[in-house]
């Protein structure tokens, strides 16, 4: 058992690139394990190539909503190469990213359902789970409500669709919808730099929520100003914890149990 699992982290990214191998030294020494997340083919094969280097980390790969606008549709030709490795453990970050785009644009916003559909379809038939990125317009849900309603849909036709929304920062309604899929929640350092999303916290089951970092993005509150790493998901554990009034030990438990689950069966 790992001390501590990252579920979400980005070593594919040139943040990493001047220090990759002591980066996952460090974890290694650790003992905390992570997956790396692709957001287009190149970072998913950078993903994979890192994954099948060091054995604590893993790969997710997928094309993120915002690079979706490069894309005509989803390459399954090109992600058939990657997909059969036993490292591959989720397909994305896919979904919907509506913070950059103009309100008005439907041809935008149809054509980021359309790539977050066919990645649907691929992990329905790799039997993978999806890593979700969700990012609404500003000041409202309207992404997540659209998620929900493709993947309500989707449901039907793949009754064992799971996956996990990543960065979650919507409301306790919003995290029990995708519970009620069958999906998880995870928080980032977010949670350890504002009390906005106690509550939150506090109302997800254990059983439906993990923990990651997004690094190199969001540094949790000890590191702020410092490039993240996914050794500092330990704070968002802690955090966590206390929130849940129970202890830092217990939590690793009922995590592994929840990634194992989630990541790690594919017949579950």
């Amino acid at each position: 058992m790992y001390s501590f699992f990252d579920i979400h982290s980005h070593f594919n990214l040139e943040s990493f690139d001047a220090d990759l191998e002591a980066s996952c030294k460090l974890l290694k020494e650790r003992n905390i394990g992570t997956i790396c997340v692709g957001v287009d083919e190149k970072s998913s094969q950078r993903a994979l190539d890192i994954s099948q280097k060091y054995d604590n980390v893993f790969a997710c790969i997928g094309v993120h909503p915002q690079e979706a606008h490069q894309k005509e549709y989803f390459d399954t030709q090109y992600f058939d190469k990657l997909v059969e490795s036993s490292q591959v453990v989720a397909v994305g970050e896919c979904g919907l990213d509506y913070f950059r785009i103009d309100p008005n644009d439907s041809v935008g916003k149809n054509h980021q359902k359309k790539i977050f559909t066919e990645q649907i379809m691929y992990a329905a038939q790799h039997k993978l789970p999806l890593m979700l990125h969700i990012r609404p317009s500003f000041n409202t849900y309207d992404a997540y409500y659209e998620v929900l309603e493709i993947l309500e849909e989707s449901k039907k036709q793949f009754p064992n669709l799971k996956g996990n929304a990543h960065f979650f920062v919507g409301t306790k309604e919003i995290a029990q919808r995708f519970i009620g899929l069958g999906f998880t929640v995870s928080f980032t350092g977010v949670i350890t730099i504002t009390d906005e999303y106690d509550e939150v916290v506090r109302s997800t089951p254990l059983e439906s929520m993990m923990a990651e970092t997004d690094a190199p993005f969001v540094a949790p509150k000890p590191y702020r100003g410092k490039r993240c790493e996914p050794w500092m998901v330990e704070e968002v554990y802690i955090k966590i914890a206390r929130l849940k009034n129970i202890s830092v030990e217990e939590l690793v438990r009922i995590f592994e149990k929840n990634r194992t689950h989630m990541f790690f069966d594919p017949e579950s």
